[in-house]
């Protein structure tokens, strides 16, 4: 799933994302909960990427 591959390649564990932005990511990457637009954005923030980028095929 690409916010597992956004948060792997930076080296950031799930609970320090979740430390820095409240957001349990680790239930999101298993699939147990749907993210919202609302979240997704913030995800795309906390990475420094646009929701455009968050999309396209290729990360790098």
């Amino acid at each position: 799933m690409r916010i597992k591959e956004l948060r792997e390649q930076k080296g950031i564990t799930q609970e320090d994302f979740y430390n820095d932005t409240g957001i349990n990511i680790g239930r999101i990457e298993r699939a147990i909960n749907n993210v919202s637009v609302t979240t997704l954005d913030k995800i795309c923030n906390y990475f420094d990427i646009t929701l455009k980028e968050f999309f396209k095929k290729d990360l790098n």
